[in-house]
Formats: C-alpha cells, structure tokens, sequence
C-alpha cells in the first residue's frame, strides 16, 4: 500500500429505504393498500459520501461498508457509482442481505419505521478497505447503530487509522438510552467529533441547551476528542478547537425554504469534513 495519501473515506452505515406510501396505517389484523413505493440510500456512508461529491466533484471519496450481495446491493453500488463516489471498500457479503428500512409513510407525515440490520451489523474492522491509496480523512459512523462496531471493533478502525496516519472523524445516532458510554473510548483516537446538541448531550451528560454547549463541547474535549468538537442543531452550531470557541448562528432562510430535515446531520457533517479537508478557519467550517 502507498504511503501517498489522499481524498475522504466514509465507513459505516449503508442502507436502502424503501418508502410505503399507504392511506393509514392499519390496526392490528386490518389491510392497508401501498399506493406508491420509492427505494433510496440511506445511512451514513452513501449520505455523507454523495454530499462530498456534490459539494466538490474533484474529491477523491470512498465508500467503505458491508452489504448483501442482492439487488438492493446493486442499487447503492450504481448509485453511488453513478454520483462519483469509489464503490471498491463496499464489501458484498454471500448469504446476507443488505441492511434496509421499510418506511410507511401516511397522510399528515406520520412515518413508521421498521429496520432490518442485515449485513450492516455485522461491519467490523475485517470489512475496512482502503484500497492502493490511504485517505487523508477517515469519518466512521454510526455509533450505536452497528453492533460489531459498538462492541470494539469501531476503537479498533481508529486506533488503526491513527497508526496509519490517517485523520478521523465520528458521529453517533440519536438515541434515548445508556449506551453513549461505549463511545468514550473510542474519543482518545478521535479527531473530529462532529454530533448534534442532544447525542452531544447524552455523551457529556448535560442538558444540551444553549447555555450548556461551551460546557459540553469542552468536557467533549477534555474526554479525549483530539482536534475539534463540533456541535449542530437547528439553531446554531459550535466549534471547539483547542481552548477556542466559535459559536455561529443558522442562515435565516425565507418561509417554506427546507422542504424536509431527513439528512441534515449527514449533510452538515459533510460539509464539516470538507471544510476540514481544506484547512477552512472554524467560522468557515461551520457557515
């Protein structure tokens, strides 16, 4: 393998949603028809990696993952494929199938969700593949969905990457439990956190307010976050960089602008990356 490095990787979270659209959702022991169905990527790897590409079509950016080899699988390689993202890291795993959320989704935006982890789950350390060529950016994601990944296997990609001289990047999902304690020693070969106010919260244990989030941020820090602890939410976000902190509101947008959030965490965190990537200043992370 060259010690030349260069471009993004992504590593994670691959997933096909496949969205129901029904009329109701039915009680226990009625039917409901499916008046439409669409299928997209979803997850950290194909979300973070396609919005690297847009952002910036010269980027080298690999997508490294664990998948079935079936038809869902063939979907998000073309896609990603299709949107310049190097597809060699997603591994195609016989006899499991590719991890997948049927969305059913009813008047009003009320969406139910039911996940199959599949191959997804059981992404570890063997699936990592850089190919001929190290990033200079790894960014892992995400804690607490994958199973080998939260039982060690996520520490071991870090500690790995860092001996390889490789720069890394984490974020978790958002979930109401006592699990965040798993990522702890995961921050210590972390360079940038990149989180939203309430994982944030959870993983600090404060209340993830306005006033709290220097607070946060720098406990974030002081646990073992090696660069820049970035914190978003819909109102603002924050940037910690050794004792500095940068503090940058949300663009005021017209009425009706956002047509939907799903994504926006994967977006910002992609936008981070690339920011970092570049040597932007903290201010220009963040806007």
């Amino acid at each position: 393998m060259s010690t030349k490095k260069n471009g993004i990787a992504v590593a994670g979270t691959v997933i096909v949603d496949k969205i129901n659209e029904i009329a109701a959702y039915p009680a226990p022991g009625e039917l409901t028809q499916i008046k439409s169905l669409q299928t997209a990527i979803g997850g950290c790897v194909p979300n973070v990696a396609l919005d690297l590409k847009k952002i910036c079509p010269d980027l080298s950016v690999r997508a490294i993952g664990r998948m079935g080899n079936d038809e869902e699988a063939a979907y998000v390689r073309n896609t990603l494929e299709a949107g310049g993202v190097d597809t060699a890291g997603l591994h195609e795993a016989p006899g499991e199938r590719t991890s997948f959320t049927e969305v059913m989704s009813s008047p009003g935006g009320q969406r139910t969700f039911f996940t199959y982890a599949g191959a997804g789950g059981n992404f570890g350390i063997d699936d990592m593949d850089y190919g001929d060529i190290l990033p200079q950016m790894l960014h892992l994601g995400y804690f607490l969905l994958l199973q080998k990944v939260d039982d060690g296997d996520g520490l071991k990609i870090l500690q790995d990457a860092k001996e390889k001289g490789i720069r890394t990047s984490i974020d978790l999902v958002s979930e109401n439990s006592d699990r965040y304690s798993l990522v702890i020693p995961c921050l210590p070969y972390t360079d940038y956190l990149i989180i939203n106010e309430l994982e944030a919260g959870k993983l600090a244990q404060l209340e993830p307010t306005n006033e709290n989030l220097e607070a946060i941020a720098r406990k974030l820090k002081a646990m073992g976050v090696r660069e820049k602890v970035i914190i978003h939410k819909p109102d603002l976000a924050v940037c910690l960089t050794g004792e500095t902190l940068t503090v940058l509101p949300s663009y005021a947008l017209p009425e009706n602008y956002i047509k939907g959030t799903t994504g926006a965490g994967d977006a910002f965190c992609a936008g981070a990356l690339l920011g970092i990537y570049n040597g932007w200043t903290d201010e220009e992370i963040l806007s």
